[in-house]
């Protein structure tokens, strides 16, 4: 847990430490895994001393939260990543205000952010969230039903289908960490056999971007690594 009176500039450099040193390890490309800041409940003053240090990708689980963040921080070139649940009704707002959604898991949100996607925009990059760990308090597909999920959802004009992501449940042990993102690369991979491109695995947090990184994740979600303790959620 990082100290809280640390600056956000001296944990990014920390966590970029961290992720440049995986890639080593693992034989991976030097700086072929993004850093995504997640910045739910910090306040939009933190976001910009991140963005002042270098960091432009964040992200946000909250639609109220978030759009007060954006319209904030207009001035500002940031890329947005969705990576909560997002319910159908809330499809439009999400479809209009973020670059990428990370958790894609039925079709019917995929139809409504094609549908609500502005034209004047790029089509939006969304990642299939597969429930890895077969928790019932998780969202995500089944592995069993993610290569109909991923017919359905590239063939949706709006929407540029990047790749998989997964919220194991926790584990200490560093190989018990690495399993369920082995288990989500070998999805991947299986889909590239069924003629699908993607390129990207979102997984990994701040207690276990090495794990991710050695099976090859190409996103990795950090916040308190980056922010320090979370502060509460205002009601």
């Amino acid at each position: 847990m990082p100290d809280n009176s640390t600056s956000i500039a001296a944990r990014l450099i920390q966590v970029r430490e961290r992720i440049a040193a995986a890639e080593q390890r693992f034989g991976r490309q030097p700086g072929s895994v993004r850093l995504l800041a997640v910045s739910k409940t910090q306040p939009p003053a933190a976001i910009r001393d991140a963005y002042r240090a270098g960091q432009h990708a964040f992200g946000e689980n909250y639609l109220q939260e978030a759009a007060a963040k954006q319209a904030g921080l207009a001035d500002l070139p940031l890329e947005w990543h969705c990576i909560g649940p997002v319910q159908a009704n809330k499809a439009r707002n999400v479809a209009e205000h973020f670059d990428w959604v990370h958790s894609v898991d039925r079709i019917r949100l995929a139809r409504r952010l094609s549908a609500y996607r502005p034209e004047n925009l790029p089509p939006l990059n969304v990642l299939l969230q597969v429930n890895i760990s077969g928790e019932a308090s998780k969202s995500g597909v089944s592995p069993a039903e993610l290569s109909e999920l991923a017919a359905e959802v590239a063939a949706l004009p709006r929407l540029r289908l990047r790749g998989l992501m997964c919220i194991p449940a926790p584990a200490a042990d560093f190989e018990q960490q690495r399993r369920p993102f082995r288990q989500l690369r070998e999805l991947r991979d299986r889909l590239h056999n069924e003629g699908y491109i993607m390129d990207t695995l979102s997984m990994g947090m701040s207690d276990d971007l090495e794990a991710a990184i050695a099976e090859g994740a190409t996103i990795v979600r950090i916040g308190t690594a980056i922010f320090g303790a979370r502060p509460p959620r205002a009601a």
